[in-house]
């Protein structure tokens, strides 16, 4: 392939920054326009067929949905904002993809004033006397941080961002640009030579090692109770169609940890359901009796295996087979014997082909396992889920998601104990069902995580699971979901308090007035219905479903139930506060 260069006649740097997007197959960026990088906005101005610019009234909301983005689609969600609100508001989304690997690109400023960086401009973040260290600053919560200088330094930090938060583990990566470098242009002979996008992107993932996957295939043969452990990796990888195919091929019963569910169906007859701390009983009892565990993009965190029980997982009784794309995850809380360093979709159709045909008893013999725990343990079958109680309990509510949303429904959820509630009572129909922020857990992500997943799949039905906190938090997202036509439904768990607080350390600064949030919805122009009767949910969901503008459904809920009640009695039993 013969290589041309980039230019062909002078372009301000801001609308090369602007073209290096839409060479990187870049469709959405979110932010506010402010600083200097008011200047990559009239960059995209010449790019509206191709890249969609979504305004947002706050950076949190704009970095939510760029980290959803990157989640979704395995290109990087692109945060545009002013170098120390980017840092301050949008900081959620960042941490984030941080700790979720999701590929992200913070496009924000020094705020520096071209001869007078000496001087304390008003605002800057260069690092010298009197000033804010951008650099060190997001330092802290990026995989990297990249800085321009002069225009052509622009254009070239953009590409190398966007390499650097896809190779590897993805990441969130910002671009510090100076005042200079979105002021000028770029002629097409300037030094250093600009080359297109295109041969900035990385290649396609390498293979693992064939030994290694066959040694880690015979081990799954050989193994007599094998069980699977899907974590957020799968989703990064898109690997949900390899995950199945291998699950039914040697007959694997599928558990995922918080922060991967939604990567297998729970209705499919191997899956377990999330285990560990808040999981199903069935899914932890079937995990915990297994003599191989295959883990697929996981880092096995203390939150996720109940404190590290070892009546749960134990390598000295359990072989650990580890799929992971960052080799210093591999084998980090607990040893693997067959380590398979690389992407998990690539790595799961190598260990597919290792295996050979289907095996149907094996699949028999795994389902009649699953069925047994189901039976025994119950599993997403609490008779809450049609109780008549008032105010309403949070698995009537629960309850009637799962009856009345399509099977391709996308629900998203907040922090708090309402997520809480979502992931051990709610049952994903299929992949993709279900988003939350297991990596950092903040709140307010629900809303703008919905606006971001309506956006990339604009067929499905998108919902957000909130509390009243969370949702006063980014209500002001209902505004974006007005102004851009982005129509998702919002589920409010009205329970006039700060839910995990309250059940954790008291009623003290933890309770709230009684807002009515549907008012509030309505008053910027959604559709907003307050229910305290259980009778009205169904038919306020169906009515939601059907509207084609954002609508909002707040629910009068109990806080009878508490996280304490569906927290298993292995993390219980090896939590630290106990000890």
């Amino acid at each position: 392939m013969t290589v041309e260069p980039m230019l062909t006649e002078e372009t301000p740097a801001s609308a090369l920054v602007a073209r290096v997007l839409e060479e990187a197959g870049i469709e959405m960026v979110f932010g506010i326009s402010g600083g200097h990088t008011g200047r990559i906005v009239s960059g995209l101005s010449n790019y509206q067929n191709s890249i969609r610019t979504v305004l947002v009234r706050e950076e949190s909301l704009g970095g939510v949905m760029a980290e959803i983005y990157g989640r979704l689609t395995r290109r990087p969600g692109v945060l545009l904002g002013q170098g120390p609100w980017v840092l301050g508001n949008g900081l959620i989304g960042t941490i984030e993809a941080h700790l979720s690997s999701s590929p992200m690109l913070l496009l924000t400023d020094f705020s520096d004033a071209p001869r007078f960086t000496l001087h304390a401009p008003y605002q800057q973040a260069t690092g010298d006397w009197g000033s804010w260290d951008a650099r060190r600053a997001f330092g802290g919560v990026t995989k990297h941080v990249m800085q321009a200088h002069e225009p052509i330094g622009a254009v070239q930090a953009t590409q190398l961002a966007i390499k650097h938060a896809l190779c590897g583990q993805p990441g969130p990566v910002a671009v510090l640009y100076s005042h200079d470098s979105l002021a000028g242009s770029v002629a097409p002979q300037s030094q250093p030579m600009l080359y297109p996008t295109l041969h900035y992107l990385p290649s396609p993932p390498p293979p693992a090692e064939q030994r290694r996957v066959e040694a880690a295939a015979a081990a799954l043969l050989a193994a007599q109770r094998p069980v699977v452990i899907a974590g957020n990796g799968v989703r990064i990888a898109q690997a949900y169609g390899q995950l199945r195919r291998l699950a039914e091929t040697i007959g694997l019963p599928v558990a995922t940890t918080a922060a991967g569910k939604g990567c297998f169906a729970e209705t499919h007859p191997l899956a377990l359901g999330v285990f560990g701390t808040f999981g199903t009983a069935a899914g932890n009892a079937c995990v915990a009796e297994s003599d191989l565990v295959l883990v697929i993009g996981s880092k096995l965190s203390p939150s996720d295996t109940a404190w590290e029980n070892r009546a749960l997982l134990d390598p000295t009784r359990q072989t650990f087979v580890q799929i992971d794309v960052e080799p210093r995850n591999a084998s980090w809380n607990y040893p693997a014997e067959h380590v398979l360093i690389g992407d998990a979709a690539v790595i799961l159709g190598q260990l597919l082909h290792a295996l050979g045909s289907a095996d149907g008893a094996r699949r028999r013999e795994a389902e009649r396992r699953v069925a047994v725990h189901r039976e025994r343990h119950g599993y997403f079958d609490d008779r809450a889920y049609a109780a008549d109680d008032q105010p309403i309990l949070p698995q009537r509510v629960i309850g009637e998601l799962m009856r009345g949303l399509p099977e391709d429904a996308i629900v998203t959820c907040d922090a708090g104990e309402n997520r809480i509630l979502m992931t051990h009572f709610y049952q994903t129909k299929r992949q993709e069902g279900f988003l939350q922020a297991a990596g950092s857990g903040p709140m307010g992500f629900g809303i703008p995580a919905a606006l971001g997943a309506k956006l990339v799949h604009p067929d499905r039905p998108v919902v957000a699971v909130c509390g009243d906190g969370g949702f006063a938090m980014t209500m002001n997202g209902l505004m974006t979901a007005i102004e851009h036509d982005i129509p998702i439904v919002t589920v409010v768990f009205n329970n006039k308090a700060l839910g995990w607080v309250l059940h954790g350390s008291g009623r003290f600064a933890a309770e709230f007035n009684d807002f009515d949030h549907a008012a509030i919805a309505r008053a910027m122009g959604c559709r907003g219905v307050r229910v305290e009767d259980p009778a009205a949910l169904a038919p306020a969901l169906r009515e939601a479903l059907a509207a084609r503008t954002p609508s909002v459904i707040d629910v009068a809920t109990s806080l009878e139930v508490t996280f304490a009640d569906i927290t298993s009695q292995l993390a219980k039993d090896a939590s630290p506060r106990r000890r």
